[in-house]
């Protein structure tokens, strides 16, 4: 059973999307806190105003295994994003504006049709800067009779106080870990202390939610996964990234090592992110993994076996 259903039974949603739509007064939705009054159509680092932005939706198979199962993950693409990645593989809907704007009721209907299609969980992609209009549009969905899994899928760079609203309404949290060092942070992404933040985001989701669980069929059921983007020449900081998870979160959290780095967007002006990332550096994050005493990870080992 999804968790936001039980806060429904009981009428606490609404509480928690009043709380939320509180934050876009004066906005501190996410760590930039703007300030400024998105309700009055105000915009800020993420360039979105009282209502979200989606560029695209639908049943997703190239997602986590736990997450695809059979028949796919339900994934909404939320337009703009609170980053500012230099090397952002989908460069055109977070840092272009690709998208449409779009109601809480276009939303809600959105998430009841990936239902109606079989998906395993509604997948919010990039969702930290819009969660108020989540929650009004799922508020909606569930009177409606949605009852699949919230995954949250975010660049992890969120709010201790957002996600707070979220606890008992977000089943999975999917979160990256970008960066070790926040200088490099600040450099590729434009952000000030990621890592601080970061770390302090995923206590509070694995606080609420645990290690992940799934079903007998490998389904995810609740939980945290960690993605982890291995960059060229050591850029990630991934030996800060995995000692913390197995130090300070649980040495059975499941850790995607993501292999899949290559340029785009303006990358390409960068001579430390100009080239894909080596077999040798691979497998050094894989290996950096299992010393820290990480075991679930994703498909990471059985890549780097075939190398």
């Amino acid at each position: 059973m999804a968790a936001y259903l039980e806060l429904c039974r009981s009428g606490k949603l609404e509480e928690r999307v009043e709380a939320a739509r509180a934050l876009l007064e004066t906005c501190r939705v996410c760590p930039r806190c703007c300030g400024i009054n998105r309700l009055d159509g105000d915009v800020g680092k993420c360039r979105t105003a009282n209502e979200a932005m989606v560029s695209s939706y639908g049943p997703h198979f190239g997602e986590e295994s736990p997450l695809v199962g059979k028949y796919g993950s339900g994934t909404i693409f939320f337009t703009n994003c609170n980053l500012r990645c230099l090397f952002c593989q989908n460069y055109s809907i977070s840092q272009l504006g690709e998208g449409e704007r779009v109601s809480k009721e276009e939303l809600a209907l959105m998430m009841l049709s990936l239902q109606a299609r079989g998906c395993h969980n509604i997948n919010l992609v990039s969702p930290t800067h819009v969660v108020p209009q989540i929650l009004e549009a799922l508020k909606i969905a569930v009177e409606s009779g949605l009852h699949v899994p919230l995954v949250y899928n975010t660049g992890g760079y969120d709010s201790v106080e957002t996600l707070s609203i979220l606890d008992g309404i977000v089943d999975i949290y999917m979160p990256d870990m970008k960066y070790g060092d926040e200088n490099i942070a600040r450099e590729l992404s434009g952000i000030e202390n990621y890592p601080q933040v970061n770390k302090a985001a995923i206590r509070e989701m694995h606080r609420q939610v645990g290690d992940l669980q799934t079903s007998q069929e490998g389904v995810a059921q609740r939980g945290l996964l960690v993605r982890h983007l291995v960059l060229p020449k050591g850029l990630a900081g991934t030996k800060d990234v995995v000692d913390f998870i197995a130090k300070e979160i649980s040495a059975n959290t499941y850790v995607n090592i993501m292999a899949q780095y290559h340029p785009c967007y303006k990358a390409h002006e960068i001579p430390s992110l100009a080239a894909r990332i080596s077999k040798a550096e691979l497998r050094e994050a894989v290996e950096l993994a299992h010393q820290a005493g990480l075991s679930r990870l994703d498909q990471a080992q059985a890549i780097v076996l075939q190398l």
